[in-house]
C-alpha cells in the first residue's frame, strides 16, 4: 500500500461552479513533493491540510475533518474503463492517490500512517456536486459516481509532517465497528435509513455526520 502522487491545485475561474465568483480547486495536479501535511482547523475558517492546496470555499470544503482527500488509483482504473477515456491523478479532486488501499472500504476513524511520521484518520466520503461534474464534462455525472458507492475519503490530520510520492501506507488503528467509508456514504446519498447506523462509529463519527443522522430521527415518525 502506498501514495502514488500527491495532487494540488491552484485557484481557478471556470464556467461550471454554481460559487458567484467561479473559483475552484477541483483541478489537482501531479506534484514532486515533499509536501507538509497539518491541520488546518475547523470548517468555514480552515482550508486544505496540504500546504500549496486551495480550497476555495470553506464554507464546505477543508477544516479538520477533510483535510485530505483520498482516492484509490484502481477505482480510478475502473471509470477509465467504464467511461473509455483516461484519468490523471488527481482529477477526482483528490490529493493523494493510492495504489493498493481499499479507500471506500475504510473504516471510519482509520488511522494511516504515511512515510515515517504522519498519521491520518479516516472520517466521511466525498459527496459529489455540481463542480465536480462540470469538471468531468460527463452527463449524469453525479448520479453515476454515487451510483457506483465508491466516494473516495476524506481524512483529519493527527500527525503533521511532510509527505512523499511513494510513501508505503500502513493501517495502524482498524475499529472494531464495521462502518466504512462505503457505507456512510449510502446512508448520506441513497439510502437515508442506514443513517442510524452510523452512531456504531461511536466517537470516530465526524459531527456533520452525526447531525444528519439526529435530523433524521427527528422527522422519523415515532
Amino acid at each position: 500500500m502506498k501514495v502514488l502522487s500527491l495532487n494540488l491545485a491552484t485557484a481557478a475561474v471556470v464556467p461550471y461552479t454554481s460559487q458567484r465568483d467561479g473559483l475552484t480547486g477541483i483541478d489537482k495536479r501531479p506534484v514532486d513533493g515533499p509536501v507538509r501535511v497539518f491541520a488546518p482547523g475547523p470548517k468555514g475558517t480552515g482550508g486544505s491540510g496540504m500546504t500549496g492546496d486551495a480550497v476555495c470555499h470553506t464554507r464546505h470544503h477543508g477544516g479538520d475533518d477533510q483535510a485530505v482527500y483520498a482516492f484509490a488509483r484502481e477505482d480510478l482504473d475502473d471509470w477509465e474503463r467504464e467511461l473509455g477515456r483516461p484519468l490523471r491523478n488527481g482529477v477526482f479532486g483528490e490529493n493523494l492517490t493510492t495504489s493498493g488501499l481499499d479507500v471506500s472500504g475504510a473504516r471510519i476513524g482509520e488511522r494511516w500512517r504515511i512515510g515515517p511520521e504522519v498519521v491520518l484518520q479516516v472520517t466521511s466520503p466525498r459527496i459529489p456536486c455540481g463542480t465536480f461534474q462540470g469538471h468531468l464534462g460527463e452527463p449524469r455525472w453525479v448520479k453515476r459516481f454515487t451510483a457506483k458507492g465508491a466516494p473516495g475519503a476524506y481524512l483529519r490530520v493527527v500527525t503533521p509532517g511532510e509527505i512523499r510520492a511513494g510513501d508505503a501506507v500502513e493501517v495502524v488503528r482498524r475499529p472494531d465497528h464495521d462502518i466504512t467509508i462505503a457505507l456512510s456514504f449510502r446512508a448520506l446519498t441513497l439510502e437515508r435509513g442506514l443513517l442510524p447506523r452510523l452512531l456504531e462509529a461511536g466517537d470516530d463519527l465526524p459531527e456533520e455526520e452525526r447531525a444528519a443522522v439526529h435530523t433524521f430521527l427527528a422527522g422519523r415518525p415515532s
